[in-house]
């Protein structure tokens, strides 16, 4: 804001933490929101407020940061492109990862 000056107008969705953004600094008169009027903007952020989402369930930051820590491996683990194979490949790809955690776990 400071290279280019205030803005004309503000689009946000109705997310409470833009509204809290705005009026912290100053704008909030020039706020618009809008359902579609800022899905270009919006889509390159769906990872950010998926990711808020999660955290807002954590009381403190050291319990998501362990929660997340082990979730990571083995999300990442059973976490398979089910679009992008046929059932059968699909199946016995998810009984390999399914063997291998249990032996993990034994």
């Amino acid at each position: 804001m400071k290279r280019y000056g205030n803005p004309v107008e503000i689009v946000t969705d109705s997310l409470r933490s833009y509204r809290a953004s705005v009026k912290e600094i100053g704008n909030e008169a020039r706020q618009t929101i809008g359902r579609w009027l800022n899905n270009r903007a919006e889509n390159s952020h769906q990872t950010f407020q998926r990711r808020e989402r999660a955290m807002a369930k954590f009381r403190n930051f050291k319990s998501l940061k362990k929660f997340v820590s082990i979730h990571s491996s083995i999300h990442n683990h059973f976490n398979q492109d089910r679009h992008l194979y046929d059932r059968h490949t699909f199946r016995l790809n998810q009984s390999i990862a399914l063997d291998e955690w249990r032996q993990l776990t034994a």
